[in-house]
């Protein structure tokens, strides 16, 4: 309570277990009298003091646990308060304690008699506090599941893959906190996967990029620090003009920083963190489950444009969970990479050859027949693609490279803007803000402003507009 004071909003309800507000319990705490609530000026705080400790190995005395383990089931009982102050029914609490410990039918027991216990305490003492009733919303009737963002991600990764006919390749080195998409990913050789644990960060990236070289989709995931040792290699993408995902879960920096903290702290990075003209999309995931179409998007764009796509998330959404309606794949949009077999000029295959529309580079696989070829990291003359230092050739290519990238807008989604039409300010963001910054629109409209939020996606690459 004392270090989260901060957060604590006049009027809130504090609910805590007297048991553990002893003389000795405050002393620990560094109060230095024994009302802790006048100490800290939280003196309109509507305070629920309820003996959690002693109340919880009484009532589960029956069970004849340990003091321990009756001690785990505190939570319980004050979970069964909050439902009490919330109006909510047991029932699902209890449904989720029977699944959870489904062989500790014992455990599952004492749990559920804690969690009573916390809503009769509630229910029959006539607290003088504030109860709340808030009426669920109505839900497109379909299959649910919670997932957390790195989930989400993996799952986007796997879903454009399966779109585009590839199989899905992951070169990655453990980084707090983007590790929890090589976990999952690994776990998917039911559906092709290929995950490499490389021995750091220039390695995984490196071995993404010979398999997008052999024909996959490939990606590679990291954060802040290691999106700085990518660097070189993505450039090496970008000249290569091939498809590659890069995933930077965002935390604190600058160097090793903070891992365990979210930040935005790698927009600049991502966009412009490269040596030379390395054009490449940036794009960024809003919610736990955004970063599904995230990822999917971010397959899509670096497979049909042969470009590396760089996939903002953060700490935030990414160990945040949310429940997520499972896609229809069905109503995703097609993914068509392209390969060299759609050339259809007269003048003799190169293998920077390119589709006059989109400016796409077409796609050789090693093993196809007649289409031998070499890429690297050297500049290449535009017509012959033999390595060329010309400086006029130069600055063609730097200039289609781009003119690829800036293209992409025409094959992407509309920037939706929300709010009202006649907006008098316009609130922008990007990444994990969405929830509090639509949050505050909403509340600067119940005060009669008129503002309306556009929230971007696609980063490095603007979207044409409407508004909703």
């Amino acid at each position: 309570m004392k270090v989260n004071v901060k957060q604590i909003k006049p009027n809130a309800i504090v609910i805590i277990d007297t048991d553990s507000f002893l003389k000795n319990d405050l002393t620990k705490a560094q109060f230095v009298t024994e009302d802790p609530f006048a100490e800290l000026g939280l003196n309109s705080v509507q305070v629920v003091a309820v003996p959690i400790s002693s109340m919880v190995k009484d009532g589960l005395a029956e069970f004849e646990l340990d003091n321990k383990s009756a001690l785990r089931c505190k939570n319980m009982f004050a979970l069964g308060l909050v439902c009490w102050l919330f109006e909510r029914p047991l029932e699902e609490a209890m449904h989720m304690l029977q699944n959870k410990f489904a062989k500790k039918p014992a455990i599952v027991k004492a749990n559920i008699k804690a969690l009573t216990d916390g809503y009769n305490y509630g229910h029959n003492t006539h607290a003088t506090v504030s109860t709340y009733r808030i009426e669920s919303t109505t839900v497109e009737p379909a299959y649910y599941t919670d997932v957390n963002g790195n989930k989400a991600t993996s799952y986007g990764l796997i879903a454009a893959a399966e779109k585009a006919g590839l199989r899905l390749f992951l070169g990655s080195y453990p980084i707090t906190p983007a590790t929890d998409i090589l976990h999952e990913l690994a776990k998917r050789k039911d559906l092709g996967v290929i995950t490499v644990q490389a021995e750091d960060e220039i390695a995984g990236i490196c071995t993404a990029i010979g398999a997008s070289f052999a024909g996959c989709l490939a990606a590679t995931s990291t954060s802040g620090p290691g999106l700085a040792l990518k660097g070189e290699a993505i450039g090496l993408a970008v000249i290569s003009e091939i498809p590659l995902v890069v995933i930077d879960v965002q935390r604190g920096g600058p160097s090793t920083g903070m891992p365990t903290k979210s930040e935005q702290t790698d927009l600049m990075q991502a966009l412009y963190g490269r040596n030379g003209e390395s054009p490449a999309v940036v794009i960024a995931a809003s919610t736990p489950t955004d970063c599904f179409d995230a990822a999917f998007w971010a397959g899509k764009l670096a497979v049909e444009h042969m470009t590396p796509v760089i996939l903002l998330t953060d700490s935030f959404i990414a160990n945040g969970s949310s429940a997520w309606k499972i896609p229809d794949l069905d109503t995703y949009p097609s993914i068509t990479p392209n390969y060299v077999t759609n050339y259809k000029e007269e003048a003799p295959w190169k293998p920077y050859r390119r589709d006059k529309d989109s400016l796409v580079r077409y796609w050789a696989i090693p093993g196809m027949n007649e289409f031998m070829h070499r890429i690297g990291g050297l500049e290449k003359d535009y017509e012959t693609s033999a390595i060329s230092t010309d400086p006029a050739n130069h600055q063609k290519m730097v200039n289609v490279r781009q003119a690829k990238i800036d293209k992409i807008a025409d094959y992407i989604p509309e920037q939706e803007v929300c709010g009202d039409k006649d907006a008098e300010l316009l609130v922008i963001g990007w990444g994990g803000t969405y929830g509090h910054l639509y949050e505050a629109m909403e509340d600067m409209q119940a005060e009669g402003k008129k503002v309306a939020m556009a929230h971007f996606k696609f980063i490095h690459l603007f979207q044409k507009t409407r508004q909703s």
